[in-house]
């Protein structure tokens, strides 16, 4: 019997050894659930390949040409590692069946590949001059694991390009740091050298920063007006509706809340985690027309959702929001929930909230739950009422750290 046992013990412990290498070999990328990704792709080693492998003026129009996508788009300034080498200068948000015209002779994808090939090594392949062998990775799962990452090129203030100045190219560190080490290569050493990088740096010259991508699962206002007929030229000029909003009667006293200005007074992250992401949610009982008690039951509370990506070179500046928050708004609501949150993951969790519906000169509550994750930044929730959206229609007023400019619109 203690043979048994020692024997379970032994078998447990090597199941535990294989979990571990299992866990430390996956644990710097994220691929897709439904593969198995046994190479460790680390960002700074992905800062070093990139820095090494010679880009020249065709690469970084690719770069500039999908973050430039990627940002008409409604997201950062990014170009993830998915579209990099399936769709080379395709944004976030771009239409892989559609052709844009981005046709490269030698997108950065080659460039990546000939640069491993060269370095390629009997323990591994190492990530650019100077860096370790990756161990027990050849060329194509090193490139696969990062194809199917959430890596992405981040430049922040692409705006600014002079089209011809080269890269600085850094990481995000795992903490809050404003200050990390980039790189860039020098032709006469052959080797890579290590520059201090922060903000103000990459507000002057082209900084590009790896990183991981945390907004293409959101479905941006600048993509809901793409999907209107009338889109035309673009912009904030299109009012966005929620898409269960149907048409209802055009009653007196009847108004659509349009929030129609949004204005970040302060960035939520680390400059190397690129811009804010925000989640706005009201809460309200849309269309209100109960004219007795009995009829309470025909009315179901509803939230309206839309996210927002303020870039940081948006910051203290309004943008055009022009999505309808309640599309009707009638004179027996007196109130409605508003929930503005800073996505940051974690578990959800819910505010709990009412809203106060009259009949006649009686009032009546209807319970809400506005839905947030653990880890979001809550810059404002609270109820506003009717009036003081009367009050204050079109100005912009202070919610924390953003500042909001509502308009009740007429039927």
């Amino acid at each position: 019997m203690p043979q048994n046992i020692e024997k379970m013990k032994k078998s447990c412990l090597y199941l535990l050894i294989l979990g571990a290498i299992a866990w430390t070999a996956c644990e710097n990328v994220d691929t897709d659930p439904k593969e198995d990704s046994r190479v460790n792709v680390r960002l700074d080693d992905l800062a070093r390949l990139l820095a090494g492998a010679g880009i020249g003026e065709e690469q970084l129009g690719e770069v500039h040409d999908a973050v430039s996508s990627s940002s008409a788009n409604g997201y950062d300034e990014e170009y993830t590692m998915r579209n990099l080498f399936r769709n080379p200068g395709y944004g976030v948000g771009d239409n892989p069946t559609k052709a844009y015209g981005k046709e490269y002779d030698r997108p950065l994808r080659v460039l990546l590949r000939e640069s491993l090939e060269a370095s390629a090594t009997k323990s591994g392949i190492a990530a650019g001059p100077g860096a370790a062998a990756v161990d027990g990775a050849d060329v194509d799962s090193y490139l696969e694991a990062l194809e199917k990452s959430d890596l992405q090129i981040y430049w922040p203030y692409y705006e600014n390009w002079d089209g011809k100045s080269e890269p600085i190219i850094s990481f995000a560190p795992d903490d809050d740091s404003e200050v990390n080490v980039g790189y860039r290569y020098d032709a006469a050493s052959g080797q890579l050298e290590e520059v201090l990088v922060d903000e103000e740096l990459a507000m002057e010259r082209p900084v590009w920063v790896v990183n991981r991508n945390d907004d293409s699962s959101l479905t941006t206002l600048e993509m809901l007006r793409k999907e209107d007929p009338s889109w035309g030229e673009g912009g904030g000029e299109i009012i966005v509706k929620p898409k269960e909003a149907g048409s209802t009667k055009a009653l007196s006293g009847h108004k659509m809340l349009v929030l129609k200005d949004f204005r970040m007074k302060k960035n939520f992250d680390s400059w190397f985690a690129g811009g804010s992401e925000f989640n706005v949610q009201v809460g309200s009982v849309d269309g209100f027309y109960a004219s007795t008690e009995a009829e309470l039951k025909l009315y179901q509370p509803s939230v309206t959702q839309f996210s927002i990506v303020i870039r940081r070179c948006k910051r203290d500046k309004p943008v055009d929001f022009n999505a309808v928050l309640i599309s009707d708004w009638t004179e027996q609501i007196e109130n409605c929930a508003l929930l503005v949150t800073e996505d940051d993951g974690g578990e959800q969790t819910n505010w709990k909230c009412s809203i106060v519906g009259r009949i006649k000169s009686k009032s009546y509550g209807f319970e809400i739950d506005l839905p947030y994750r653990q880890k979001d930044d809550i810059v404002w929730r609270g109820q506003l009422s009717r009036a003081y959206m009367e009050a204050h229609d079109g100005d912009a007023g202070h919610f924390g750290d953003i500042d909001l400019s509502f308009e009740l619109v007429d039927y």
